[in-house]
């Protein structure tokens, strides 16, 4: 029986040089696929405005008020991030409704729409107190669905904000504050990283 003829000298190295390459191309498709529109500045802006929020409301003398106040910020806040969101995914990914666009907002929106539903729940039957805590659990829950398609600090904001709305259920009489620690605080201190790790 004949034997095989020896292998040609460079077959391996060219055998590795292949594995390299596929290595580093599903490396730079599994990056592309990331979500990097995330609005840092945006997130800023927002949590500026959840900080000039937090300190209107804590001055109204009703829950009416307050509410009111409240849901006036999320309107605006809803308008920056969206903005902000669509701009700077146009920029970094070249369409602001990409395929990683739309897995984010597709895992973001279910937490966020339970948040209104039961808003208007809660605010039926008399337990204004739940609010903050429930709005600032649901949202955080929100950012880290959202943030699985998204850099590493999106969802460690998320799992943040879910502990304070954890922590202000529990303590619902610190509920503005948790608000403006959740919304405000940890909203601006993510935004800047982000827009300074992450292009904007």
């Amino acid at each position: 029986m004949t034997p095989l003829p020896p292998a040609p000298q460079g077959t391996s190295d060219l055998s590795d040089r292949a594995r390299d390459n596929l290595s580093f191309i599903r490396t730079t498709m599994e990056r592309a696929t990331a979500f990097t529109g995330v609005p840092g500045w945006g997130g800023v802006a927002m949590g500026c405005t959840a900080l000039l929020a937090a300190f209107l409301a804590a001055g109204t003398s009703s829950a009416r008020d307050w509410l009111a106040v409240w849901l006036a910020d999320a309107a605006v806040a809803f308008l920056i991030g969206a903005w902000s969101l669509g701009r700077k995914s146009l920029r970094m990914q070249g369409t602001a409704l990409s395929r990683p666009a739309r897995q984010f907002l597709l895992s973001f929106a279910p937490p966020v729409l339970a948040g209104a539903l039961l808003t208007a729940a809660l605010w039926s039957s008399g337990q204004v107190q739940l609010l903050p805590g429930m709005w600032l659990l649901l949202y955080g829950t929100a950012v880290v669905a959202g943030g699985t398609f998204s850099v590493r600090a999106v969802p460690a904001m998320g799992v943040l904000l879910m502990a304070i709305g954890a922590a202000v259920l529990l303590w619902p009489a610190w509920g503005n504050a948790g608000m403006a620690a959740g919304f405000g605080g940890v909203q601006v201190a993510f935004g800047w990283y982000i827009a300074r790790r992450h292009g904007g």
